[in-house]
């Protein structure tokens, strides 16, 4: 079996004793954004699976946007992550 080099961990364990791999995160390609994508790269970086720096080069994130997605998660949860939810947790 063939494994591609990366740098970093291949899995991570979570707070709620779950197994994240890379395998858990978003392809490279995508373009729509729900909630539960938001919260799987929020996730990785939080835990190291990837780097703030790898997850904006990969996903073609700015740095305000990801900070946004990451304020959101650990002010509100990841309900905040809700587009619908937008006005309901936004800082005035």
């Amino acid at each position: 079996m063939y494994l591609k080099k990366v740098d970093g961990p291949r899995a991570v364990t979570l707070s709620d004793g779950t197994v994240m791999t890379r395998a858990d995160l978003p392809p490279d390609s995508t373009r729509r954004w729900v909630a539960s994508r938001k919260a799987a790269v929020v996730r990785g970086v939080v835990y190291g699976l990837i780097s703030q720096d790898e997850a904006m080069a990969r996903y073609g994130l700015s740095k305000d946007e990801f900070r946004e997605w990451l304020s959101a998660v650990t002010e509100h949860g990841e309900e905040a992550l809700k587009a619908t939810q937008v006005q309901k947790y936004r800082q005035l």
